[in-house]
């Protein structure tokens, strides 16, 4: 079983990421959250998962264990995937989904395409026990979302080369005009705006 690979990030999208580890290159799906902290052409130490399937030999990677943690909570569910939980890893912050299924917040949950009703009551029924140390991880639960979203955003923006101070200000205008906007829409307007 792989547990991490180390080595130089070969080909990155935000959704997956060839690690070159000494010659051989590793085909990794990766959640957006983790997109953004890898660097082409740079070094990495990334978390693995890894799924053997019949007809498949997958690798998923996590720049955390916490977050590889949630994907292996998230896949234990009936239902959901690995695809679909590295799809709601890329919607929301470990500590959003984990005051969701909290707080039974369905809705939050269903925000990540693909999930509907049936799956998102799923995750929260089978779950809710089994999150609370997540609510924490990146501070306090009553740390609005949106300042996660904002810095989630910046981050990524950072990685592209485009410096805090730039964007910041057209962050906080987009977040005021919408408040319920999601990390990869802000980036997104956020490039619109430069």
């Amino acid at each position: 079983m792989i547990f991490s690979l180390q080595g130089i990030v070969q080909e990155l999208t935000p959704t997956y990421a060839i690690i070159n580890v000494q010659g051989v290159g590793y085909y990794v799906g990766i959640s957006l959250m983790t997109s953004q902290t890898l660097t082409l052409n740079h070094e990495t130490l990334i978390y693995i998962q890894q799924i053997i399937r019949e007809d498949a030999n997958l690798l998923f990677g996590f720049n955390s264990r916490q977050e590889k943690e949630m994907f292996n909570l998230l896949i234990s569910v009936n239902g959901v995937g690995a695809v679909s939980a590295l799809i709601l890893l890329s919607t929301l912050s470990l500590s959003e989904i984990a005051v969701a299924i909290m707080s039974s917040n369905s809705a939050l949950i269903q925000k990540a395409k693909g999930l509907g009703t049936k799956t998102a009551e799923r995750i929260i029924v089978d779950l809710k026990d089994k999150v609370q140390k997540f609510g924490s991880i990146e501070g306090n639960i009553s740390v609005p979302v949106d300042n996660k979203i904002k810095d989630e955003a910046l981050s990524a923006l950072e990685v592209l080369g485009i410096s805090k101070r730039m964007s910041e200000k057209i962050a906080d205008r987009m977040m005021k005009q919408n408040p319920s906007i999601s990390v990869e829409e802000l980036v997104k307007q956020i490039l619109k705006n430069i």
